[in-house]
């Protein structure tokens, strides 16, 4: 049976009444307990989820963006600094307008300003757009936002000014690059690892804002495709974590310029997703996914594939069209042993793909009377 608020409220006074020393060395202390019942709730409004973006970056918490060195992080990130700083959309996915606080220990002020520039001519907006973009290059200072006293973290005098400039912007969002040049313990040490996530969702919560913290993976985190670095803790402590990648087939990378972000941990959603950008005049822009992930790497592979048999061909002497017959490379490709299981129409359509990148090329020999073309590598 359940007891109705009176009854609680009796044994409240009755509990008190019982223990009035620990009651009255509270009261004295100045203390107030953050203890209540649940039952309380009753009624009350139940407050929405709130985001900076929709099952991707939640606010009053800490997102951490992974991504290897060069697949450019830091661009997507500063792209979605400007996003909030002037209420557009950030790679095809709307986000509030508001205040940003954006700190970069890798890039100097220049670097800044020239990717801001590209950021500024791609969205057809000019510089008085940003006025409610705070920037901070750390590139050469000391950029540690906390100090380990090698009992435990403690916030540093750099966190501290943050704080306070926080306080005076507002911001809804706080970016910070990177996290190897912010953190002073080592990654592998889980408290020490909870401790400073703590500090950071700390921010958040007290400047009601999303802190997106940007990282670089291990690599066990690369190969295996995780993008986790150091202790587990990193992937446990945050409640959202995002992995900007290379679309590869083992080495193999069919075009450099695209890139997938990955929903690799989402306490408040759904995991998995994927966002397909692709690098274009100094910015990145959205790319229509036809089938996903999967599609694309398998795509990836057909390429891979494709050229490894186009050496090996080459090497051999031996001549593969594009056009049919007998030496229509699609169709010789596939019957190899090395096809790895790819079918003619994979590999037809992986050859396309190739010339369209102009990464392989038609040739002719022969004399004019009786002409031949062949498929080569378009450097060789």
């Amino acid at each position: 049976m359940m007891r109705d608020f009176d009854d609680m409220d009796h044994q409240d006074q009755a509990h008190r009444a019982e223990h009035p020393k620990a009651h009255d060395e509270r009261a004295k202390a100045g203390e107030k307990s953050r203890f209540y019942c649940a039952a309380t709730l009753k009624g009350a409004p139940v407050p929405p989820r709130e985001w900076l973006v929709h099952d991707l970056i939640p606010q009053n918490t800490v997102t951490l963006f992974g991504g290897d060195g060069g697949t450019g992080k830091s661009l997507l990130a500063l792209q979605l600094a400007v996003a909030v700083a002037t209420g557009r959309e950030w790679i095809g996915k709307a986000v509030p307008k508001g205040n940003v606080i954006f700190i970069s220990a890798e890039d100097d002020d220049a670097e800044l300003h020239r990717r801001l520039d590209n950021i500024l001519r791609a969205e057809g907006r000019t510089y008085d757009d940003l006025s409610g973009l705070i920037l901070r290059s750390l590139a050469g200072e000391d950029a540690l936002l906390a100090v380990d006293t090698q009992v435990k973290l403690m916030a540093s005098e750099l966190f501290k000014e943050l704080d306070a400039r926080a306080a005076d912007e507002v911001p809804l969002l706080i970016g910070i690059d990177t996290l190897a040049d912010v953190y002073p313990a080592n990654e592998n040490d889980r408290a020490k690892v909870r401790q400073f996530i703590g500090i950071l969702r700390g921010l958040a919560l007290k400047r009601q804002c999303a802190v997106v913290l940007l990282g670089h993976p291990s690599l066990t985190g690369i190969s295996s495709g995780t993008g986790t670095s150091g202790s587990t803790a990193w992937n446990n402590s945050v409640r959202s974590r995002l992995y900007l990648s290379r679309i590869k087939d083992g080495s193999f990378e069919a075009d450099p310029d695209r890139r997938v972000l990955t929903t690799m941990k989402a306490n408040y959603g759904r995991i998995g997703g994927e966002t397909h950008v692709k690098w274009k005049a100094g910015v990145f822009v959205l790319e229509p996914s036809e089938g996903g992930m999967d599609k694309m790497a398998a795509g990836a592979k057909a390429q891979r594939v494709f050229t490894k048999l186009l050496d090996t061909f080459t090497a051999q002497g031996r001549r593969v069209n594009h056009a049919g017959g007998t030496t229509y490379a699609p169709k010789v490709f596939a019957e190899h042993p090395d096809s790895e299981g790819m079918t003619k129409k994979a590999l037809k359509t992986a050859m396309e793909g190739l010339l369209a990148a102009k990464k392989i090329k038609i040739e002719t020999e022969g004399p004019p009377s009786k002409r031949r073309s062949f498929l080569a590598r378009a450097d060789q």
